[in-house]
């Protein structure tokens, strides 16, 4: 292969030695890293050159010449072209050691720390799970249609037209061909970048972004596509705060969290459609109870949850303590956690907005000594936190990543300088099919 800048379209033959975190192939040719999409572990393929670059490349498959007996059709049409998913042609348990790998080797690398055991990985259902997301809206006029999908993987300016997604929550995936043939007959076809999706237990959400005020006939036509479809229509005129409902008038997004534990009763939790919750409704439930498992709370304790959205941890921790504090930073969500401790009849958990990225240490709830210490950032991890919690009377930490190079990064602060034993840690695969890493740790004193 050539070591110019210039992409060659001559294909070539690559053995693949190691799966990639983003879950692409890795081979070595002429002593450089190709990244190869499409390519698994232990395959010998036929590739083609994408880019360069300084230090790696990037590569498709053309052909596989010797397959993984881990390889599988993937049951999307769409699959070879949509970014939406990246391992659908990789079975169901060989995806999850994978990801069970990434976590071992950030906490290898990253933390310098190992855990004690390992949880078996949490699963459920594959497909059909994904209760929430961003659809992209292109109106392609030399194709005359408008095109309803995720972005295209090799080019992401591009739109993948789509008729269906099978990950995609049953109300909405089979839908989607209909939601493109809708706003190809309306006026502001041209003016309406994405649609956003969030289902509760009984209803789906649907909003649309739009650049310019809607005509009479595009607002009858969205209001009778809900009425058919039995989904509540959102507009979004500007920024977050414009979105209001178009139909029904006031429609109710809600999820319960259950339990067989007579001592976790059931909460349910309403929200608004662009409020952040978890995508995967049945891990969500799986990864509530795993967390209060390993937090293993007494009725006598006081619970700081850090992070704490609108209540999905907060509320079913409530049922078993004596006290719960919940913070987090956006404002909205903590009125709705209020909302819904109060709705649940839960007088002892109590809410607090705070930027968790400054020092807090001077505020109140963080002078407060706490049992169990609930963490679940976002992609940034909690290093900042850790300046100046856990307290000494901390004796257990469940630190939810959605980011395994920063829940290892903060698991050596928490093992190296703060004493803790890295008890367990364990992967959740809330994202079937993409090489995204949902994973739990538990830190004892």
């Amino acid at each position: 292969m050539s070591r110019s800048n210039s992409v060659s379209p001559t294909p070539f033959e690559a053995l693949i030695t190691d799966l990639g975190h983003d879950g692409r192939g890795v081979a070595r040719i002429d002593g450089k890293t190709v990244f190869v999409s499409g390519a698994l572990l232990g395959e010998q393929v036929t590739a083609r050159l994408r880019k360069r670059h300084r230090h790696f490349d990037e590569a498709e498959v053309v052909e596989v010449i010797t397959a993984s007996p881990h390889r599988v059709e993937p049951l999307c049409q769409h699959y070879s072209q949509c970014s939406g998913c990246s391992l659908q042609h990789l079975d169901a348990a060989s995806q999850i050691a994978a990801k069970q790998r990434v976590l071992a080797e950030n906490f290898e690398r990253i933390g310098k720390v190992t855990p004690q055991s390992w949880l078996p990985p949490l699963t459920a259902e594959p497909w059909g799970y994904r209760r929430k997301g961003r659809l992209s809206v292109r109106n392609v006029a030399k194709k005359d249609r408008v095109l309803v999908g995720f972005r295209e993987e090799q080019n992401p300016r591009f739109v993948t037209e789509i008729q269906r997604c099978e990950v995609m929550h049953p109300s909405l995936g089979s839908k989607v061909g209909l939601l493109a043939e809708l706003l190809g007959t309306m006026d502001a076809k041209d003016t309406i970048p994405q649609i956003e999706f969030a289902a509760g237990d009984e209803l789906m959400a649907l909003v649309f972004r739009h650049m310019q005020p809607l005509s009479e006939r595009d607002l009858i036509a969205l209001t009778a596509f809900g009425q058919q479809h039995r989904f509540a229509i959102y507009l979004q005129p500007g920024g977050s705060s414009s979105v209001h409902p178009l139909w029904p008038e006031n429609p109710r997004l809600a999820f319960r969290i259950g339990s067989d534990d007579a001592r976790f009763a059931d909460v349910e939790l309403e929200f608004q459609p662009l409020d952040f919750v978890q995508v995967n409704a049945g891990m969500n439930q799986l990864m509530v109870a795993r967390a209060l498992e390993l937090l293993d709370p007494q009725p006598t304790d006081r619970v700081l949850d850090l992070f704490c959205g609108l209540g999905n941890f907060t509320l079913p921790i409530a049922r078993r303590v004596a006290e719960v504090v919940g913070v987090e930073g956006e404002h909205g969500l903590v009125e709705r956690a209020v909302h819904n401790a109060a709705r649940n009849g839960i007088t002892h958990a109590s809410f607090h907005v705070a930027n968790l990225f400054e020092d807090q240490r001077h505020a109140a709830w963080a002078r407060q000594p706490c049992d169990q210490l609930l963490l679940d950032p976002p992609r940034a991890g909690a290093d900042k936190l850790l300046e100046y919690l856990p307290h000494k009377q901390t004796r257990r930490i469940v630190y939810v990543s959605c980011h395994p190079a920063s829940l290892a990064r903060d698991a050596g602060v928490l093992v190296n300088q703060h004493g803790f034993r890295l008890r367990s840690a364990g992967v959740m695969d809330m994202f079937p099919h993409t090489a995204h890493v949902e994973s739990i740790a538990l830190f004892e004193a």
